[in-house]
């Protein structure tokens, strides 16, 4: 049985505009209709560019924001429907480290009152003992729990995060873009410390990045996002072995290749125009206005759904209409023009600075 099912979920963010009064003139569809599954003790990555959603996403899944519809079922329960202290006892089987360790850790408070704060909150006991063994199994030096947040490199405050977020002892962690401030050393030992800690307390985790060598190096599964949705998704292995959608085709063409030979060889697929306005996605496939591989038939009418690519080792699901057809050679690439995104057409905003803006709201 999965640890975690999410089923159609979607965030669509208000656009509103008015000065005494705001109405709404838009949304933007920063997550919509995403469905997976985690295994229990599985690291699933998931991947995209900025802005597709994934924060988003794994903020929605542990109801740090309010999903706009959907399910999001934990252990067999609906987080999704949950509120109040029903939620509150739930949170502590799932945690999230985020991407910047310094603006989420309190400068007031030291690194024993960040982590005992956790454990009281849940009616957990240890006391400083608890609390030593925390700090020695992320690696941190000895005389920690004394110290503050800004007395510490980033790496280090980064092993703060992962230690509050284990000190509730949970069975998922949303980890956040948990590598990409750190510099490349630093990164290694967080990544092996991930590691380490899953083998010994049996974690599952969900691993959000842009960095693609970074999910490749810890992930079971991975999921490939592009504005609000996953295009594929396939055992970590065969998806950068074996990429089908031509987003993930294109992702992983830009990966450099440690190999000087096999760089100036290999094919480099580069996109051609603006992403799409999450405020306004085209209709039919969210791609097709970039897709080399486009057909004039589906793809701009039908929104293709994330299924089981025929002939494909199981578990790798791909949305494309087309995708065996490019996967013969039925289908060549062909040259895109090129399009720009004007935001306030779309929304038909005439007075921006009374308008929230799409940027500030895939911010969040």
């Amino acid at each position: 049985m999965s640890l975690l099912e999410v089923e159609d979920l979607a965030v669509h963010f208000p656009i509103t505009r008015g000065v005494v009064i705001n109405r709404t003139v838009g949304h933007v569809y920063a997550v919509d209709g995403v469905s997976l599954s985690i295994e229990r003790g599985e690291t699933y990555g998931l991947v995209g560019e900025s802005g597709c959603g994934k924060s988003t996403l794994g903020r929605a899944i542990l109801k740090l924001t309010e999903p706009t519809r959907g399910a999001v079922r934990f252990d067999g329960t609906d987080i999704a429907g949950l509120k109040g202290e029903e939620l509150r006892r739930q949170r502590r089987r799932f945690q999230m480290v985020f991407q910047d360790p310094m603006s989420s850790l309190d400068p007031r408070q030291s690194v024993e009152s960040l982590l005992a704060e956790g454990m009281k909150a849940h009616g957990l006991t240890g006391g400083h003992a608890r609390l030593q063994e925390l700090v020695d199994a992320v690696g941190l030096p000895k005389g920690a729990l004394r110290r503050y947040p800004h007395e510490f490199s980033g790496g280090q405050r980064q092993r703060i995060g992962i230690a509050r977020a284990l000190c509730v002892e949970p069975d998922l962690i949303v980890a956040d873009e948990p590598v990409s401030a750190l510099d490349v050393s630093v990164q290694a030992q967080v990544l092996n410390l991930l590691s380490r800690l899953q083998r010994e307390l049996g974690l599952t985790y969900l691993v959000i990045a842009h960095d693609l060598a970074v999910v490749r190096h810890v992930s079971d599964r991975v999921g490939v996002m592009y504005l609000g949705g996953i295009v594929e998704e396939a055992p970590a292995t065969e998806l950068y072995t074996d990429p089908q959608h031509p987003y993930t085709k294109a992702l992983l063409s830009a990966v450099p290749v440690p190999d000087p030979e096999s760089e100036d060889q290999r094919e480099r697929i580069l996109l051609a125009g603006d992403l799409p306005s999450p405020a306004a996605p085209p209709a039919g496939c969210r791609f097709h206005t970039r897709c080399p591989w486009r057909h004039k038939e589906r793809c701009a009418s039908e929104r293709p759904e994330l299924r089981q690519l025929e002939g494909a080792a199981p578990g790798h699901r791909v949305a494309c209409h087309f995708a065996e057809d490019i996967r013969a050679g039925l289908i060549q690439p062909h040259a895109v023009d090129a399009t720009m995104v004007d935001e306030a057409a779309i929304l038909d905003i005439d007075a921006p600075e009374h308008a929230t803006s799409v940027t500030d709201i895939l911010g969040r």
